[in-house]
């Protein structure tokens, strides 16, 4: 298998998907953009340009929109048309062919990867640890006949930097703070098309554009009409937050000028925005981790220089930075890189059986305490329960596609305590953040749910019902410790 022979994307963040070649004569290289949906500070895109530049062949970037996904719907679709209206622009004139593909049915843009593979050199592809993708790009390696590399740009630590899988946030974050420091100076480059011109862009041949046309994504973006004849959830109407890297950046850049500083005193309350809002941008790929640590770590004047010696997996203090700062990476990287970890080494990962033993035998023991409330999926789905507060929870996340950061602890508590059973409160959780979150069906809101059951937590007393020693929260505490009067009027069912 022929390597490239200068990369300055580390080894190892590229992992071959299959035992293909590379073509010699192919007429171009292919960089199949699934996960990273961005053209800047992206590491996949920079390793498909190093190809295109060693070869000597244009590039083409296909990203394409399959509407047979769980949970498709309007909300989601939108959010990922708008940041390839963002990429199309961003491409135009750059010596990079744009192929954006929106399916229009289910199952019509099968065959098109294949047809495009056929004609390249390899095809370069970003790697993610979740969802249905681990086995679409399985699959597709074992049907395209050249080289597939996937390229983990998926946070600070490289996903093969450890085979371990953390049990706690401390434990994860202690080795953060031993490995991360020979990573950091490994950053995407932010423009990876800057530098030598590529050659020409490829001409796509008239047969594949006929069978499958691509889609205009301005358009798509600007006329919610274009979504209405597509098969997916129209139910789940469009977010509050605009997809695409530029929205992104621009968020990035408010966040840090106008919030960072009161991050850490603030970011609990509920009508405060005192939160970044980048995890949805995160999740779609609009942005990367790297970018968001760049751009904190300036506001800082920082520099690795003044990291602290020694690895205590203390949340405070090893960065040397801001309050403010710290608060915010310990999200950032070691509670987000966490949930990774977990994805990336273990298939069961969203199974109720990869619970802590702890946590399962505590919860088996009070499966058969009476519970004062049980609702169906549906009454929690349309926020018909007893209790205000978990109500305007729920109906945030309905209409924005985002719940308060503090309060989706409080949601998930009571589905566990309001539901039949530990297992059906998992899949009310999994079914209404995955359905409704912008930034669901990601290693970090996958670990979000989990937390509620007891996985990265520890015993806490007293043994209560239902609970057993599992962490209890209530809405009476959450309000005695905030002040959620205004939230509770914005998000009034």
């Amino acid at each position: 298998m022929r390597a490239l022979a200068v990369s300055r994307v580390p080894a190892i963040r590229v992992h071959a998907v299959n035992a293909g070649g590379v073509r010699a004569d192919g007429d171009l290289v292919l960089y199949w953009m699934i996960t990273a949906r961005r053209v800047r500070s992206t590491f996949a895109l920079q390793r498909a340009v190093e190809w295109a530049r060693e070869l000597g062949r244009p590039l083409l970037v296909l990203e394409a929109l399959r509407c047979d996904y769980r949970w498709a719907s309007d909300r989601l679709h939108a959010f990922v048309i708008e940041g390839m209206a963002d990429n199309a622009a961003r491409l135009a004139g750059r010596h990079v062919a744009y192929y954006p593909y929106i399916e229009g049915e289910r199952g019509a843009g099968k065959g098109l990867l294949e047809a495009l593979a056929a004609r390249a050199c390899l095809v370069v592809t970003d790697e993610f640890p979740a969802f249905f993708l681990p086995r679409m790009v399985a699959a597709a390696g074992a049907r395209i006949p050249v080289l597939v590399e996937q390229v983990d740009g998926n946070g600070l630590l490289p996903l093969r930097a450890t085979e371990r899988v953390f049990p706690t946030a401390f434990a994860f974050r202690r080795f953060l703070q031993e490995e991360l420091p020979r990573h950091l100076d490994e950053a995407p480059t932010d423009d990876p098309l800057s530098g030598a011109p590529l050659p020409r862009p490829w001409q796509l041949p008239e047969t594949i554009l006929r069978r499958w046309p691509p889609a205009d994504p301005a358009r798509a973006a600007g006329d919610r009409s274009f979504l209405a004849p597509l098969p997916i959830d129209h139910a789940v109407g469009s977010a509050l937050q605009r997809g695409g890297g530029s929205v992104a950046e621009a968020a990035l850049r408010a966040f840090v000028a106008g919030k960072l500083a009161g991050y850490s005193e603030r970011r609990n309350e509920p009508a405060a925005d005192a939160t970044s809002g980048l995890s949805p941008y995160l999740h779609f790929g609009h942005v990367s981790p790297h970018a968001v640590f760049r751009a904190v770590a300036a506001a800082e004047t920082w520099s690795p220089e003044r990291l602290a010696e020694r690895a205590t997996g203390k949340r405070a203090g090893w960065w040397r930075m801001s309050a403010p700062a710290e608060a915010f990476l310990d999200q950032l990287v070691t509670w987000r890189e966490l949930g990774y970890n977990m994805s990336a080494k273990r298939d069961d990962n969203e199974r109720y059986e990869s619970l802590p033993p702890w946590a399962r035998l505590t919860l088996e023991r009070h499966r058969g305490d009476p519970r004062e409330h049980v609702y169906t999926r549906g009454r929690f789905a349309a926020a018909a329960t007893h209790d205000p507060l978990w109500n305007a929870a729920q109906t945030q996340l309905v209409r924005e596609g985002r719940m308060h950061n503090y309060l989706r602890m409080l949601w998930g508590k009571k589905i566990l305590e309001w539901s039949a059973s530990p297992e059906e409160a998992l899949e009310t959780m999994i079914e209404l953040n995955n359905a409704y979150a912008v930034d669901g069906r990601d290693p970090n809101s996958t670990s979000g749910i989990f937390w509620i059951l007891g996985r990265y937590d520890r015993p806490w007393g007293p043994e209560r019902p239902i609970f057993g020693t599992v962490r209890y929260m209530s809405s009476a505490n959450t309000a005695r410790k905030l002040d959620v009067r205004p939230y509770l009027r914005t998000y009034a069912p």
